[in-house]
């Protein structure tokens, strides 16, 4: 699990076309899927949604959801099509997302997103990780941050990927979310 170069998920950008591309570069990086929701794995086309090349390998499914026993359902189909890791989204700020009640304004629920890793981890054998911003809107001083993840800490975590700015919930569409909140390092 120590790999030197860590490729973002990113919606509408890491399929498997950009997948196998960023495989020609280097085996020594764990690659990503686009975020997936819970609901449409359960519920969904799965062979769309989880296929993959065992050259993708070592590969992570980045889920979405605010619901534990749907995201624990997920990451045990994840982990029957052989996902190397499941990787939380709590870091997305569109209001898509927020309007699911996932990514980015999880950040606000610091108890709920600890129920989700618990919940998935005490459903799979894979490590459960967490993509989070350093806060969002007003809450994103280094103490809002740190209580944060405390709590995922407590759940367990097995690793956290920062993204270095925060995520205004309201006011900037996904890509100024990119570019205008300044990083912070």
């Amino acid at each position: 699990m120590n790999y030197p170069l860590s490729i973002a998920p990113m919606l509408d950008r890491t399929d498997r076309h950009y997948r196998y591309m960023m495989r020609q570069i280097t085996t020594k990086t764990l690659l990503y899927t686009e975020m997936i929701t819970a609901a449409a794995i359960i519920f969904g086309n799965q062979k769309r949604h989880l296929d993959f090349s065992s050259s993708e390998l070592p590969l992570a499914i980045q889920l979405a959801g605010d619901n534990p026993s749907q995201l624990a359902e997920a990451a045990k189909v994840a982990q029957k099509w052989g996902y190397s890791e499941i990787n939380l989204n709590v870091g997305c700020p569109s209001d898509r997302v927020q309007n699911g009640n996932f990514g980015a304004c999880l950040m606000a629920q610091p108890k709920l997103v600890a129920e989700l890793v618990q919940a998935m981890k005490d459903a799979v054998d894979l490590p459960v990780t967490v993509k989070h911003r350093i806060g969002i809107d007003d809450l994103d001083s280094y103490a809002d941050m740190k209580a944060f993840v405390e709590e995922l800490a407590n759940a367990n975590v097995d690793r956290l990927t920062i993204h270095a700015r925060k995520a205004w919930l309201s006011g900037l569409s996904p890509k100024a979310n990119r570019n205008l909140p300044p990083l912070r390092y």
